[in-house]
């Protein structure tokens, strides 16, 4: 796996029950491993750092790391939905992914991530295709 950009980070509230702020960004990775294998190294990550699944979600967390996007276009899978499926409504996704990589498309709705980013600052929601 070789990093390719890192975005920088940012402090966002938390979703759910816990109490702290996270700090939150992107790295683009070229990768041959598919979404399922990249998660599978993703998670061995997250354990090497102290992370616990316990089941429940929301929970603060020592790491947690997501694969939102794929150069591959959709993947679903049980395991795993590819693009992420809050990638259009988090902007402590879209502003780090948006800062490095602006011009990649969501292969869902045809928009770019700079323009989901400013859609979801605005109140715009994300329609099927974008206008032309």
């Amino acid at each position: 796996m070789i990093v390719l950009a890192t975005s920088p980070l940012i402090r966002s509230r938390p979703i759910g029950p816990s109490q702290r702020e996270y700090a939150n960004g992107a790295v683009l990775v070229e990768t041959r491993l598919d979404p399922p294998a990249l998660l599978d190294a993703l998670q061995a990550i997250e354990i090497r750092f102290g992370r616990k699944r316990q089941g429940q979600r929301w929970r603060s967390r020592t790491l947690d790391l997501d694969v939102v996007l794929w150069s591959g276009g959709c993947w679903s899978d049980d395991r795993l939905t590819v693009p992420h499926s809050e990638l259009r409504n988090r902007a402590f996704v879209l502003g780090p992914v948006a800062a490095i990589a602006p011009c990649w498309r969501d292969p869902v709705t045809g928009f770019t991530i700079k323009q989901l980013a400013y859609r979801l600052k605005t109140g715009l929601t994300a329609r099927p295709t974008p206008p032309r």
